[in-house]
């Protein structure tokens, strides 16, 4: 059988061409190059090896710390179609309770990809944890479902926030959402507290807090329709959580959106999914609001909302055909997806990539992953908590 040959990525060969060039004087005396080159440079490096040249000198210990390189970096990382710089982190609940993670850039172009054990706040085998979300190099867990902590795993830097102070009647459930107010220049923990009262009414408390601040207040109440337990999903600004229209045999979800700077709730409009069953699951792709519909459990259309507020510009972007019994599993939406149309997504607790042009299906067997539950993606950034 013909060996698989892998080429070259040749964004990883530039960027390795040109950290051979800074270590060459790493411990001597610097060129006198340009700003705007060495600016250039230091943009595609990962963050490891920025925190190492921080020592380099003065200069480029201030410009490595300086907001604007750190924003300038994170857009580049972003924004890199190789996914270079995007891990998955995964949620393993069995024979323990573990976060580990892997490189999206490996999953995508290599054969073995491998998952490792990674440090995280309050790590304890016998604590459930769970990702709440992820924004600029950002993750946000929940602890036992409870103690919430802001967390850079590339950084390894964390913050506690304090306890919530929500008195609910007994049996009620709660959900969580994170974000980034970029107009403040401060990330934002909202949790959603529900409970149906006496005769049926549904009640809720919303709690936001604020990294600023340093502190949790009220803000109104969730009031259109009744919130699913799931995680809030960040876009444009907002937060995203799937609400019912009451509790009625005909089974509608709406999509509600909370602005995290003007604290104001609003409805955003799905797309025409046709005729025939779904089954709807809210994500974010590229930036964007997405959803994936599982049209009669027979293909997994994703519809992703290219222009925020503009019903119209939802497209659907592509379709995925089940090949295995799709009443057992569904898939998530996608995590990536490149410019050629191939996507990286999960079914139950597999990831596979699909590439629409030949209709082809890539399992992935990742070392060390097993018994995953849950997964998130984040970027690797300088953000400092």
């Amino acid at each position: 059988m013909e060996e698989r040959r892998k080429w070259p990525d040749p964004e990883t060969h530039v960027v390795s061409k040109k950290i051979k060039i800074i270590e060459t004087f790493s411990d001597g005396e610097i060129p006198n190059l340009p700003p705007e080159i060495i600016l250039e440079i230091l943009k595609r490096l990962p963050v490891k090896l920025l925190l190492r040249f921080r020592c380099v000198s003065k200069s480029w210990l201030y410009l490595i710390s300086s907001s604007e390189f750190i924003k300038t970096h994170l857009d580049y990382s972003t924004n890199n179609p190789n996914f270079t710089n995007h891990r998955i982190v995964h949620t393993i609940s069995n024979p323990r309770f573990n976060l580990k993670h892997s490189s999206v850039h490996s999953l995508l172009f290599e054969d073995a990809p491998v998952a490792s054990d990674i440090d995280y706040p309050d790590k304890n085998p016998h604590k459930s944890v769970w990702v709440v979300g992820s924004c600029n190099g950002v993750v946000c867990i929940a602890i036992d479902e409870k103690d919430i902590f802001l967390w850079n795993p590339t950084m390894r830097t964390s913050k506690k926030l304090p306890p919530v102070d929500v008195d609910m009647k007994v049996g009620f459930y709660y959900m969580w959402g994170f974000g980034y107010n970029e107009c403040d220049d401060d990330y934002k923990v909202v949790g959603i507290f529900c409970v149906f009262g006496e005769s049926g009414v549904h009640e809720s408390t919303v709690m936001m807090y604020s990294l600023k601040s340093d502190s949790w207040k009220r803000i109104e109440d969730f009031k259109i329709g009744i919130p699913l337990n799931d995680l809030g999903k960040y876009a444009s600004g907002k937060l995203h959580f799937v609400a019912t229209q009451g509790i009625t045999v005909d089974f509608t979800w709406n999509i509600v959106s909370l602005d995290l700077k003007s604290e104001e709730y609003g409805m955003v409009e799905q797309p025409n999914y046709g005729v025939g069953s779904h089954d709807p699951l809210l994500g974010v792709l590229r930036g964007c609001i997405c959803v994936l519909s599982s049209y009669l459990r027979i293909c997994g259309d994703v519809w992703v909302l290219k222009e925020y507020n503009v019903k119209e510009s939802w497209t659907k972007v592509i379709s995925i055909p089940y090949i295995n019994d799709p009443g057992k599993y569904l898939y998530s939406t996608p995590f990536v997806m490149l410019p050629n149309g191939v996507v990286l997504l999960e079914i139950g607790m597999n990831f596979i990539v699909y590439n629409p042009k030949d209709n082809s299906f890539r399992h992935l067997q990742i070392t060390n992953a097993d018994h995953s539950i849950a997964a998130d993606m984040y970027v690797e950034s300088l953000v400092s908590l």
